[in-house]
């Protein structure tokens, strides 16, 4: 492969196509991802009234340490880093108990709020 040292675009045009191929590949799964997690948030959105609905409490450290597992498992079978999926599945559950609390506050209803 040929590379250029200077950042002036004295890039082999095949080097080019390549990454470009990459690139899209790339753009493609994030927006599946966004997707994804958007499917996600609609059906936590679902729990956290139907939690409200049943006086049940926001968070489930129960369920929440399962999914951890589940993920890491995973993780590990799709030669990903369990720790890093970990923390995703951290980040999302922080945001799903927020959305949770709120509803259970009535600050969010389901015609209402951000869109999850």
């Amino acid at each position: 492969m040929t590379t250029s040292s200077t950042a002036t675009g004295d890039v082999d045009p095949a080097i080019r196509a390549e990454l470009a191929r990459l690139r899209e590949s790339i753009d493609n799964i994030d927006a599946a991802v966004v997707h994804m997690l958007a499917e996600r948030f609609k059906c936590t959105q679902q729990v956290g009234h139907l939690k409200a609905a049943h006086q049940l409490p926001p968070a489930d450290p129960a369920r929440e340490a399962q999914q951890i597992a589940r993920l890491r498992s995973l993780a590990e079978n799709a030669r990903l880093d369990p720790a890093f999926a970990e923390k995703l599945l951290n980040f999302i559950i922080a945001e799903v108990i927020r959305h949770h609390e709120r509803i259970a506050d009535g600050t969010v209803n389901g015609a209402t709020g951000p869109r999850e």
